[in-house]
């Protein structure tokens, strides 16, 4: 078998190939310039230039407090966790020490003596803010706090509650998923609330198994085996959380949460 006289494989005819829906080949009739300027927007690679950031760094909510006051929220965290305690925070001793790293979680004393962090909500995921960001900031740490607790409270207002009624058993639930339905029970008009629709029955047994689950039940005083299934849900749930918080029942006396006595 003869090649072609132009080039080619041993396949058919390079001159008379069928590209299909290829384009036409750019054939060079001359040789490249190869000191001629480069066209910054041309691809590299086959890939074209990543876009321009519209934003600098200093301007993201880690960096930059009037972008992240309107992003923090509450959360809760298990028993154990370590962090910064923002009661013996001291702006001044952080500032002594700034070019440290303080990466440790600003830290809370909840009720019960739940942990409380603080987050900055990023969409997809949260940041949990640290000394580092105290400093960048440079505000007091009871700024974060009101910042906090006004931005749950704006949510908690529209959040919707699940409403669960079984002959005389009556469960009241946050699930909406968005990671602040446990925390909600820090809010004064949340514990209002749950006290006006559930306390004439019984007591009021809580669970916050995790970041995305607040239960609260009903506990008459002739069904004492709700308390029971009520733990049961509580530790269940728990154990198959991604961000499980507490095994514990809880319970609302004076309209403080306390861990639950017994029937």
């Amino acid at each position: 078998m003869e090649r072609d006289p132009d080039g080619g494989s041993d396949y058919g005819r390079d001159s008379q190939r069928d590209l299909g829906d290829e384009p036409a080949p750019a054939i060079r009739d001359s040789a490249p310039d190869y000191l001629a300027p480069i066209d910054e927007s041309s691809p590299v690679s086959g890939h074209s230039p990543a876009p321009v950031a519209r934003t600098s760094m200093a301007e993201a909510p880690e960096h930059d407090w009037t972008k992240a006051r309107t992003l923090i929220y509450p959360a809760f965290r298990p028993i154990g966790t370590q962090g910064l305690e923002m009661a013996s925070i001291d702006r001044q001793t952080l500032a002594a020490h700034a070019s440290q790293s303080h990466a440790q979680p600003l830290l809370d004393l909840g009720p019960a003596d739940l942990p409380v962090v603080y987050t900055i909500d990023a969409g997809a995921y949260d940041i949990v803010v640290n000394g580092d960001h105290l400093l960048a900031w440079g505000i007091d740490p009871s700024e974060i706090q009101d910042a906090a607790m006004h931005n749950l409270g704006a949510w908690s207002a529209t959040a919707p509650w699940t409403d669960e009624i079984s002959g005389e058993r009556r469960l009241i639930s946050s699930d909406t998923g968005q990671g602040w339905d446990a925390a909600r029970i820090l809010l004064t008009e949340v514990v209002d609330h749950l006290v006006a629709e559930l306390g004439s029955a019984g007591r009021i047994l809580i669970g916050i198994p995790d970041r995305h689950l607040l239960t609260a039940g009903s506990l008459r005083p002739d069904d004492a085996d709700f308390a029971t299934l009520f733990a049961d849900f509580v530790l269940e749930h728990s154990g198959g959380a991604d961000e499980p918080i507490d095994r514990r029942v809880f319970e609302l006396v004076d309209g403080r949460l306390v861990e639950f006595s017994g029937v």
